[in-house]
């Protein structure tokens, strides 16, 4: 009889603020720092993960290194960036292990913004806004195919076409 092998979780609280203005117009959520974003303290930390590859190429921007660079590319756009968890128990970087959600204040960042639309960068960031925020919001929020590395069944060419929509609300 083979034993279930358990999975260590590890408490884990979000510690770097959103990035918005008063200019953001969309808000993309993520579920909670990586493992990565959380060593270097900024979002979508992990080299392969193709989030800012996929913004420099929609917004027509170089792609960003240093984090001021990064702020700066989003703010410039009317790009908010933020997640749905604020603390959890995850195990290493795992969307799917995700247990005890404490959800972020969403509503901070709407209230201090003209934000028009909400992208959910994942499934899991999705189904967590859905379970955890939207109640609070009352804005829904738009799934988009995640840029982890983890989600290796999109090419960057197939992630422009799904996160092309974003452009619309850049450009208006």
């Amino acid at each position: 009889m083979k034993e279930k092998k358990t999975l260590e979780l590890t408490h884990v609280e979000h510690t770097f603020e959103p990035v918005y203005d008063n200019d953001s117009r969309i808000l993309i959520l993520g579920t909670l720092p990586s493992v990565k974003s959380r060593e270097n303290n900024f979002y979508y930390g992990h080299p392969r993960n193709r989030f800012w590859q996929l913004i420099a190429v929609l917004t027509g921007s170089s792609v960003p290194t240093t984090i001021e660079e990064k702020k700066r590319m989003l703010l410039d756009n009317g790009i908010a960036i933020w997640d749905v968890v604020q603390s959890c128990d995850i195990h290493a970087s795992s969307d799917s292990s995700i247990t005890n959600v404490i959800p972020a204040d969403i509503k901070k960042v709407l209230s201090k913004s003209n934000i028009e639309k909400i992208y959910a960068n994942g499934g899991a960031a999705y189904d967590l806004y859905n379970k955890y925020c939207f109640e609070n919001t009352g804005v829904e929020i738009i799934k988009l195919p995640s840029t982890s590395p983890a989600n290796a069944a999109y090419s960057l060419d197939k992630l422009k076409k799904h996160w092309f929509v974003i452009l619309e609300q850049i450009r208006s």
